[in-house]
């Protein structure tokens, strides 16, 4: 237990207190005071020693976490920070700061979203999170999750402060999972789940009342033949280079996908039926070019089935486009049909699709 504190005496009272001369008890006093002043000294020392291990700590701890902690005083916005946050935008610490320099660091979506919480915070006296992407001063690419919340006196916004985590490595992790989900590993290309969602929104009404796109669903000609006759092997480099051909055609489409073995489709926001038809063919001229693979030149054949997004009838796009290609490969491939129904009979003739 520590020891009590002892109120202060004057050498009168210890004189009064003492002998004649008070000699031997202003002695004993003054010794009881030296060791007190000794035990506050000590006292002190650890308390110090204790801060700076728990300090120590905090630092430690902050750096394996890889959180810092801000504050920024309104309306100067002058800022403070740990070394952890110097640290995420790859500064020097200690350095100058100057906010508007900072925020020159988020892109510019993120930049845009930092200032909407931040001025609904203040202005509303509460706060905010948010996971915002950055390039540092030294060119990297980084994701921080920002909390904050703001300090008022007398209902005025004095400062506002929080926290800023460096959380890269999970944004990466939840990236590679979305991507294990939805695109198919092989390919590159959406996966049959992602493309059933994209072909559900492609069906819904557009806020100006319409609904847009077409789809085209292609199959790969003799692709069974490779894979009996050379193995599996050959048969995906084929699925590879044949995927990386429509890719480089399709550029500009919504979407992209392997929905099968050999089977693949793709989502495109225009209606024109020209563009339908023309993208449709130049697939079928794309996918049907020699195949070099493995010192072999292997032949291959594409049947393209499309269809517009029918107003009266958009749930039915897949199965129009499905009977589209059925039509194509029974007209003995290497061809494309774009569903009956979706073009105009002049239309219709002037392509030879009816």
């Amino acid at each position: 237990m520590s020891k009590p504190f002892e109120a202060p005496f004057s050498p009168e009272d210890a004189f009064r207190s003492s002998g004649s001369d008070g000699s031997c008890d202003l002695v004993t006093r003054l010794k009881s005071c030296e060791e007190t002043i000794a035990w506050q000294r000590q006292l002190i020392d650890e308390q110090s020693a204790a801060l700076a291990h728990s300090r120590k700590i905090f630092d430690r701890a902050s750096e394996a976490a890889r959180i810092g902690v801000w504050e920024c005083s309104l309306p100067d916005n002058a800022l403070k920070w740990t070394d952890v946050v110097y640290d995420l935008f790859d500064l020097p610490r200690g350095a100058l700061l100057n906010r508007a320099a900072i925020v020159g660091h988020y892109t510019e979506a993120s930049a845009r979203e930092l200032e909407r919480l931040r001025s609904r915070a203040i202005a509303e006296r509460t706060g905010f999170e948010m996971d915002a992407d950055i390039i540092t001063a030294k060119g990297n690419r980084r994701w921080i999750r920002i909390n904050a919340v703001v300090e008022s006196e007398s209902g005025r916004p004095v400062r506002i402060f929080g926290m800023k985590q460096d959380i890269t490595e999970t944004k990466l992790l939840l990236e590679k999972t979305r991507r294990l989900a939805e695109y198919d590993v092989m390919t590159g290309l959406a996966n049959r789940s992602l493309f059933q969602s994209a072909i559900n929104d492609a069906c819904m009404l557009q806020p100006d009342g319409r609904r847009i796109g077409a789809l085209l669903i292609i199959d790969l000609d003799g692709f069974k033949q490779i894979n009996d006759s050379f193995g599996h092997l050959i048969g995906d480099e084929c699925l590879k280079l044949a995927a990386r051909r429509l890719q480089g055609i399709c550029g500009g489409a919504k979407l992209a996908a392997r929905i099968g073995g050999d089977e693949f489709a793709v989502l495109v926001t225009q209606r024109e039926r020209a563009f339908v038809a023309l993208l449709a063919q130049r697939i079928v001229n794309a996918l049907s070019a020699p195949y070099e693979i493995g010192g072999r030149q292997l032949s291959l054949g594409a049947s393209v089935g499309a269809a517009l997004i029918n107003p009266r009838r958009p749930s039915r796009l897949f199965a129009d486009a499905d009977a589209a290609l059925y039509a194509a490969k029974n007209s003995g491939g290497k061809k494309f049909k774009v569903h009956s129904r979706s073009l105009a009979p002049q239309d219709a003739a002037a392509f030879g699709l009816s």
